[in-house]
């Protein structure tokens, strides 16, 4: 491994989070160095078309929609490396920061590490993604207005997006592998109450059906019964999702699922000082791209007057 090089601004994780974060903080003539990680692009460069960002009238595609970021925060100075951090030491400053490559040490960090979607593993999910299948409602709903689409999950998040695409569905099917679900009493009752939505109890996904498109799903009863096929054209994962907070264990504060907590509420300040996070690392209940973008922004913000104290 190379010498240890320093910045002033270290930003991990290259999402709209991560790239409105290196925008502010390199206007700000701070220099960043951006860790680009496993993902360049996070949760977007999976994603067909995006039609609700401010901005793109006509809509792009979460690829493009990243390499215009890309290209805008290197204009004004920020250095992105391709590389991946395996590990932090965030006991001293400045921070430790160690990649696949190379070693770093930083002022300050901006941790927009993101979030991953829960899937089910099957091949055939994975073949049809962006497809038909998808891991988020609100971003990808509009695509299957009048038509016959699955939701897969029994939590507050399914509830959620099985009531969303009712707004736009012809009708929702929930797929879900017990008797009972898991979600708020409410939700339940929403659910149960909507006459769009039909509910498949002790039901898994076998097999996502389709060569080019979803065509249907294969349902597997769970109670030894004989397995179905299911005729829908969208296939929705709510399954949840685990955020990208692992090289943090025993350092940041995190809740039960491992998203990072803010440490002052409104802010993007984390419980070690200088270290600040912002995106879906931080966020489980909008993980949409404006917001991640806005948080990014509020980050470099406190980085910059964080670091304006220091001197």
């Amino acid at each position: 491994m190379s010498d240890v090089r320093h910045c002033k601004v270290m930003i991990l994780g290259a999402g709209p989070a991560g790239y409105t974060a290196a925008l502010y903080t390199a206007r700000a003539e701070l220099a960043p160095v951006m860790l680009a990680g496993p993902e360049p692009g996070g949760q977007l460069t999976t994603t067909t078309d995006v039609e609700n960002f401010p901005g793109y009238p006509e809509g792009v595609t979460g690829p493009d929609m990243m390499e215009d970021l890309r290209k805008q925060a290197e204009r004004f100075g920020t250095e992105v490396v391709y590389d991946l951090a395996t590990e932090v030491d965030l006991s001293s400053r400045p921070f430790k920061v160690k990649g696949d490559s190379a070693a770093y040490t930083c002022d300050t960090l901006i941790v927009s590490t993101g979030a991953s979607a829960k899937y089910l593993g099957l091949p055939s999910e994975q073949r049809l993604r962006n497809k038909g299948v998808t891991a988020c409602a609100t971003c990808d709903g509009a695509f299957y207005r009048g038509q016959d689409v699955a939701v897969v999950g029994g939590g507050d998040t399914a509830m959620e997006e099985a009531l969303f695409l009712t707004r736009m569905c012809r009708s929702v099917h929930i797929i879900h592998r017990r008797d009972e679900f898991r979600a708020s009493k409410v939700m339940q009752k929403r659910v149960l109450e909507n006459e769009k939505i039909t509910v498949h109890w002790n039901r898994q996904v076998k097999e996502v059906l389709g060569e080019d498109g979803v065509t249907g799903v294969l349902m597997e009863d769970t109670t030894g019964g004989a397995d179905e096929t299911l005729e829908v054209t969208g296939f929705f994962l709510a399954i949840g999702h685990q955020p990208n907070s692992q090289i943090f264990n025993g350092q940041l504060d995190m809740d039960d699922a491992g998203y990072l907590k803010i440490a002052r509420p409104g802010t993007s300040y984390t419980n070690v000082e200088g270290v600040f996070a912002c995106g879906d690392v931080a966020d489980k209940v909008y993980r949409q791209a404006i917001t991640a973008a806005g948080t990014g922004c509020m980050a470099a913000i406190d980085a910059e007057r964080w670091l304006a104290e220091q001197e």
